[in-house]
């Protein structure tokens, strides 16, 4: 069969045969643009999650930072367990020295001893405290009670001091908080430890004279303070010299414990490692 270019049939191509565009068909070239876009996308995508790895990686290679609650927390604990593993000596020692009272401007450089003659055996903090303070130490969660008493350097004084140990330190301000109207009234507060055979041996609930406590870190501090002698149990507040020599007293006493169990430790850290 003869065709329009003049040759037999096959001999030529038909006339418009071939496409009348150049390159690849549109649906080839939309479909080669998509993959190209897929794979930029996924190398886009993974180098992002490398780097959120390796953040991560790194965050965790840095030494831990801890908030300042969770300081708190680990403070209390070191602090808080040093009742159990200090020596009664060492919580309660055996001399000390303090500033004299105010009242003697002459002594400024004059320092007063006190000196421990009786440590009492661990008691709970309702046993060894007066009715109206022992249930709010009870309510928040008080431990234990330890005391021990102490003669001032003149033999006129003599101090009982206790340590309460509170589950962390803001219980022991919220207890401080509800006892500030209740101890020292009528000498409330720590019972006595009187000691056979010392100048201590007379000093009942019935001789104190003043009485306080204070929070420090996890811990109470009481104290209640009189005379070594029988002399009547007239309130203090009455001599005004009297009153400034036993606070000075009771002061020296309080700071000497407190410096003890209430030690600034470390502020708290972390090696680095995963899992410290």
């Amino acid at each position: 069969m003869a065709t329009e270019y003049g040759g037999a049939y096959g001999d030529k191509p038909w006339r418009h045969a071939a496409p009348s565009y150049g390159g690849q068909p549109p649906y080839r070239a939309r479909r080669s643009r998509r993959r190209r876009l897929a794979a930029l996308t996924a190398l886009v995508l993974g180098a992002l999650g490398l780097a959120l790895s390796l953040t991560g990686v790194a965050f965790q290679l840095l030494p831990r930072q801890f908030t300042q609650q969770q300081q708190r927390q680990i403070k209390d604990w070191e602090i808080g367990k040093r009742w159990q593993t200090l020596t009664a000596g060492d919580i309660f020692p055996a001399s000390l020295t303090y500033a004299p009272p105010t009242s003697l401007t002459d002594g400024a450089n004059l320092r007063l001893t006190a000196s421990r003659i009786g440590i009492a055996r661990q008691a709970s903090c309702t046993a060894a405290t007066d009715k109206t303070v022992g249930p709010v130490l009870a309510r928040y969660g008080c431990q234990a009670m330890l005391r021990a008493t102490y003669v001032d350097g003149t033999d006129s004084y003599v101090i009982t001091v206790g340590v309460a140990a509170m589950p962390g330190s803001a219980r022991a301000k919220a207890a401080q908080q509800e006892l500030a109207g209740v101890v020292g009234t009528n000498g409330a507060g720590v019972r006595t430890v009187p000691v056979a055979g010392s100048l201590a041996a007379a000093f009942t609930d019935g001789r104190r004279q003043l009485a306080a406590s204070s929070a420090h870190g996890p811990y109470l501090v009481f104290y209640t303070i009189g005379y070594t002698d029988d002399r009547p149990p007239v309130p203090v507040s009455a001599d005004n010299y009297a009153d400034s020599e036993m606070t000075a007293a009771e002061a020296g006493v309080v700071s000497a414990v407190v410096a003890e169990v209430d030690a600034p430790v470390p502020a708290p850290g972390c090696p680095g490692t995963p899992g410290c």
